[in-house]
């Protein structure tokens, strides 16, 4: 499915026909999709909009998003070791790099040349 409804210009799209949805429509058509649209001054691609009512049309969007969540779970989780181990790696590499500056001696700091005048007097 990655290459169905995947682009900026379908996305938008989909997003009005999920707002017919949430409005009430159980399977809005094109022309629904197309008054939210219109009411945002979106411009409406007819070809994606076809697509769009096609791939949806029938199909439960609570179905569909919990389908999506599901998928959605699956890489976050595996993804999970990666980040933990790089997370890990970085306080390990920050304190290696602490140690060798413990170990270089101070540079003395420099007395603030006296000007013979002062701020605050």
């Amino acid at each position: 499915r990655a290459d169905k409804l995947n682009s900026p210009r379908e996305m938008k799209h989909v997003a009005a026909y999920l707002l017919a949805v949430l409005g009430g429509k159980a399977s809005p058509s094109a022309a629904d999709v197309k008054a939210i649209l219109h009411a945002v001054d979106a411009k409406v691609d007819d070809a994606a909009l076809e697509k769009v009512v096609k791939e949806l049309q029938g199909k439960s969007v609570e179905e569909l998003i919990a389908e999506g969540t599901k998928k959605m779970a699956s890489v976050s989780v595996a993804a999970a070791p990666a980040a933990g181990a790089a997370a890990a790696a970085a306080p390990a590499a920050a304190a290696g790099g602490a140690k060798k500056e413990e170990k270089k001696a101070p540079e003395p700091e420099e007395e603030e040349a006296d000007m013979g005048f002062s701020l605050f007097d």
